[in-house]
């Protein structure tokens, strides 16, 4: 495969006006590009996409997204566009053209236009796009959830491993728990067993224990549950949802926070308030 092109952008100075945002290789106006109604992102979720927090102007856990990005687009079989160097230089210059001090930023990665059909080109042109917005500082508050009915995650798929386009059954859990006047829903596995919330990943403490799923039973590996691993220990263990009526705190973790879960389907997990360890966790945001 041919090398990929040198990004075709420069960086203005921040607080320039509008929205700015990177697609395929130039720094615009989000009003003046344009993606390709062929694209594979749009028309089949064919491709990945990271979210990353912004601290102080820094892009957080910068090589840990770049790096599950080239996996997720390696496990669907086409090359992510620009090195991480260039791809880093491009995050910064959508942080720095916006001004964003705290705040977040979207990557995404598709296949890019083809034909119709769901055989992907030989030769693909994948896309880019990197959108970024404010956001104020914060842990997050107190989440009540449910179990959710509607879907479950599929720990047999390999989609489960990775930040797919294809957020369908996410959608689906995050609107049942809405209707059911929950901040969260938990998603079960094929098996029963608890994988994930629908924007997060589940710790809890059970007899003194820190546990997550493991991703064998349908998991993301989440960028922030891999640093609450690594500081704070734990262990990776299948978890029922009866398992969750002996924990004494719970929580959970994604790239932008890490909050207490307090309640599942009506009933208070320890004493319904935010844990020791928990509180030790949200110092890693």
């Amino acid at each position: 495969m041919a090398a990929a092109a040198k990004p075709r952008f420069r960086r203005p100075g921040p607080g320039t006006g509008a929205v700015k945002v990177f697609v395929n290789g130039r720094l615009a106006e989000a009003g003046d590009t344009v993606i390709d109604p062929a694209d594979r992102g749009l028309t089949l979720g064919d491709g990945v996409f990271e979210t990353m927090a912004v601290h102080g102007g820094r892009i957080s856990r910068l090589a840990a997204h770049l790096a599950r990005r080239r996996h997720g687009a390696g496990v669907l079989g086409f090359a992510a566009p620009m090195a991480d160097g260039d791809l880093g230089a491009a995050l910064d210059s959508v942080v720095q053209a916006n001004a964003i001090t705290e705040g977040v930023l979207r990557l995404t990665c598709t296949r890019g236009p083809a034909p119709r059909g769901l055989l992907p080109p030989e030769t693909p042109a994948p896309s880019l796009i990197i959108t970024g917005a404010a956001k104020a500082p914060g842990t997050g508050g107190l989440v009540t959830a449910v179990i959710a009915t509607a879907t479950r995650r599929n720990e047999h798929s390999p989609l489960s491993r990775i930040k797919s386009l294809n957020y369908l059954d996410n959608i689906l859990a995050a609107r049942e728990a809405a209707e059911k006047g929950a901040d969260e829903a938990l998603l079960l596995n094929g098996a029963g067993n608890l994988a994930s919330a629908s924007a997060a990943n589940l710790f809890a403490v059970i007899d003194g224990e820190l546990l997550t799923p493991p991703v064998s039973d349908g998991v993301l590996e989440g960028v922030m549950r891999a640093d609450v691993l690594r500081v704070l220990g734990g262990t990776e263990r299948t978890l029922s949802p009866g398992d969750l009526a002996g924990a004494s705190e719970a929580f959970l973790t994604n790239c932008l926070s890490i909050r207490p879960l307090t309640a599942v389907d009506g009933t208070a997990i320890g004493d319904g308030r935010p844990g020791p360890v928990t509180e030790q966790a949200q110092k890693l945001i």
